[in-house]
């Protein structure tokens, strides 16, 4: 599995300020846990960020790493929003995957992050 380790950040050079990053991966790949076939899909990253914004060679070498690895289109876009969520700690994280079709059906995953709340001592 993608280890995220592989990210790397760099300061926001605008930290004061709510902007958008968006960044869209055409050709990512994994395989289908249940087929042994390849899937393919676009990746859209979409966030706000904090502190941190990723680096995105280490983004691209994040995603290649699930390039072999058999996993389901819902848990290789829940994954990747899981990683960046803890990595980046944005103030606004969206992952959408759009899923080429294969066998006449294509899907769209889309997974929103969102810092664990803290509960309030009484």
């Amino acid at each position: 599995m993608a280890d995220p380790k592989i990210l790397e950040t760099f300061p926001s050079p605008a930290p004061h300020r709510d902007y958008v990053i968006a960044h869209t991966h055409h050709e990512f790949t994994s395989v289908c846990p249940m087929t042994g076939h390849p899937d393919f899909a676009a990746i859209t990253v979409r966030y706000v960020a904090d502190k941190v914004c990723v680096e995105l060679k280490s983004l691209k070498l994040y995603f290649h790493a699930f390039r072999n690895k058999g996993i389901f289109f819902e848990a290789v876009t829940n994954k990747i929003c899981d990683d960046l969520g803890a990595v980046l700690a944005p103030r606004e994280l969206t992952i959408i995957a759009d899923w080429k079709g294969r066998g006449g059906v294509s899907s769209v995953v889309t997974a929103v992050w969102s810092p664990k709340k803290r509960t309030r001592k009484r």
